[in-house]
């Protein structure tokens, strides 16, 4: 199948950016040089405050799509919080044949959805009012009624909002997204997000941003690790107690 790629690449600009500061203090922004995309789907994964939902908001950012979330029409923020990389960024779009853009900032998106009811843009959205739903039901909702077409679509962690079928669901939704023309990047803990086939997997570790197989990934292996031995890791952390 061929691959939907709109955007191509994201390097750093040269210049004396103040690695004492955030966001260049974190390891891999500040040893970042490019990162090129491949591949219809594209994952980016590591701990927590690795620097993955940095260069996520940084990419939305350089689409011209708000960064608190939505597409790039909506030009609403509740606090400026957004850290200054995309001024370091320079994007290599290899088409501008793609009619969507759209961040989904797991975060963030409750202020999204008041957003949306503040300014009428339900008809967009299924005519739905998504504050009626749980945070899970709404998140798939959204994939239903907006997130339908030829576009670039950008997850910040979705799975905070899927329990574990809708996550099945949504390897689903990606399937048939794909097919339809979408160019996908996605930040995610969940080794079930993170299990779609022939996608692109770029881990950080130890500061640096290295592709790597699904079996290889560390939120796979101890995922995985602790299901085969439970009371074991369980033991390990005192939460037996033996006597």
């Amino acid at each position: 199948m061929k691959e939907n790629i709109y955007l191509r690449k994201i390097r750093k600009r040269e210049g004396d950016w103040d690695n004492s500061k955030y966001p260049f203090s974190i390891p891999v922004i500040r040893d970042f040089t490019e990162l090129r995309f491949e591949k219809s789907v594209t994952y980016i994964i590591g701990g927590n405050g690795s620097g993955k939902s940095t260069l996520l908001e940084a990419i939305a950012v350089l689409l011209r799509i708000n960064p608190e979330g939505g597409s790039r029409h909506f030009n609403f923020h509740t606090e400026e919080t957004h850290s200054s990389l995309h001024e370091a960024l320079i994007a290599s779009q290899a088409s501008l044949s793609y009619r969507d853009t759209y961040f989904f900032r797991a975060e963030s998106y409750y202020n999204v959805i008041s957003e949306i009811n503040r300014r009428d843009l339900n008809m967009y959205y299924g005519h739905l009012n998504y504050h009626e739903f749980s945070h899970g039901e709404g998140f798939m909702k959204l994939l239903e009624h907006r997130l339908t077409g030829k576009g670039i679509y950008i997850f910040d962690e979705p799975e905070a909002a899927l329990s574990f079928q809708n996550q099945l669901l949504f390897l689903l939704w990606l399937k048939d997204v794909v097919k339809k023309g979408a160019q996908i990047i996605i930040a995610t803990h969940s080794p079930v997000i993170l299990s779609y086939p022939n996608a692109s997997i770029n881990e950080i570790k130890d500061g640096q941003l290295i592709p790597t197989r699904y079996c290889d990934c560390s939120v796979y292996r101890d995922l995985y690790g602790f299901l085969l031995n439970r009371e074991g890791c369980l033991r390990e952390l005192g939460l037996f107690n033996d006597g």
